[in-house]
């Protein structure tokens, strides 16, 4: 009969402005504390506060004096890790971003978010590129297990990386309810006021501005659909859509260049990083949330635009249906198609409350508390293994 393990969670290579992965790590603390499952955690000093803070009952060690660059993190943690794993006397160490302590003393459990460093590497910077999937082989190979977010992770993996799928622990993400919900009026009011928007209907995209994220394509797109409606639309009618740009800069230098030939009749907005409190007003406040990613291993954005109110125009590309079902509308990658898929939903309002309601219904599918009871199955397997290798 084997005890549940105790877990170290290694949280440093979470960034500071949350995103994708800092959502996925803070959202897995909180739920384990919530499931009575207080893991340790280990984190860079900037975020010592936030981790105490979501789970009261968990031990939280600063690295580090100070924060360090990624580099220096990997040697840190292929140096100093292990040693700080032998004085915490946990039994499992979970590094929830692809890498992991070569000479690790206790069991791994290791998430590999997605497969497209090998699929389509070309959307990654060439080093980027090679460092993860070097890394993505060395975990599958070393870790007693790996969790994948997705079912079309595990089959990916399988195909390129030679990885079992049997062997690949499928854990969905889960979606914050209380940060991503149906905005109130004076939520949609604030990112409206801080965008200066003024009652402009607006177009959203949410995510990193990456050559993943098929932006180029997007802005033309949209371009395009705001040429095809300009044609239809009289006189007197309402303003014509924004399309408003959030996330944080990306290397995709290709963005630059679509922003500087939009027409000037035609209005795009580069917001930057939005605030994770104002993140349900902007995405419930639109008119389209539009993700036209060319590949995902799960799609946290499309959820997360769900759960807020939001009709989502995606495509079909890995693991996005997974998350969106029926409950969102799909389209092609290329500007064409884009533009399409949003014309249509802009000009049938019944379509978009339709989607709205569909996608608050399914996101509630998605829960922390699932995925958390999934990771200490994981973390009890790869406890269980450790200990019949010996």
């Amino acid at each position: 009969m084997f005890t549940e393990p105790r877990v170290l969670i290694d949280a440093t290579a979470v960034p500071a402005d949350r995103g994708g992965v800092g959502r996925y790590v803070d959202c897995l603390v909180a739920a384990l504390e919530a499931d009575g499952a207080a893991p340790m955690v280990v984190c860079q000093p900037r975020d010592a506060e936030l981790y105490a803070a979501l789970a009261p009952h968990a031990d939280v060690l600063p690295a580090m004096a100070r924060p360090v660059a990624r580099t220096a993190r990997l040697t840190w943690e292929q140096t100093r890790l292990p040693r700080l794993v032998r004085r915490a006397r946990v039994d499992v160490l979970h590094c929830p971003h692809y890498t992991m302590p070569l000479a690790g003393p206790v069991a791994t459990v290791v998430t590999l978010h997605d497969a497209t460093f090998f699929t389509a590497p070309r959307v990654h910077s060439p080093v980027k590129a090679r460092f993860f999937r070097a890394w993505t082989r060395t975990s599958l190979r070393r870790a007693e297990v790996c969790v994948v977010p997705s079912e079309s992770t595990a089959r990916e993996l399988g195909c390129v990386a030679g990885a079992g799928v049997g062997d690949l622990h499928v854990v969905h993400h889960g979606v914050d309810a209380d940060r991503f919900h149906p905005p109130s009026p004076e939520e949609i009011a604030a990112v409206r006021h801080r965008l200066r928007l003024g009652r402009s209907p607006y177009v959203a995209f949410l995510g990193a501005l990456e050559p993943r994220k098929n932006v180029p394509a997007l802005i033309r797109g949209f371009t395009l659909a705001s040429r095809i409606r300009a044609g239809r639309i009289l006189a007197g009618r309402s303003d014509p859509p924004v399309l408003v740009l959030a996330g944080p800069p990306g290397w995709d230098s290709r963005v630059e260049r679509e922003l500087r030939a939009v027409p000037h009749r035609v209005r795009v907005v580069r917001a930057g990083y939005l605030p994770l409190a104002e993140l349900s007003g902007f995405l419930g406040g639109a008119v389209v949330v539009a993700y036209p990613s060319l590949g995902e291993g799960f799609g946290l954005p499309v959820l997360e635009a769900m759960a807020a109110g939001a009709a989502v125009l995606t495509t079909r590309r890995l693991a996005i249906p997974e998350v969106g079902g029926d409950a969102v509308a799909y389209c092609g990658i290329d500007a064409e198609d884009i533009a399409a898929g949003l014309v249509e939903l802009l000009d049938d309002p019944a379509r978009r409350a339709q989607l709205s309601a569909a996608g608050q219904r399914r996101a509630k599918d998605f829960s922390w508390a699932v995925s958390a009871a999934r990771h200490r199955e994981a973390y009890l397997r790869a406890a269980v293994a450790r200990r019949r290798s010996r």
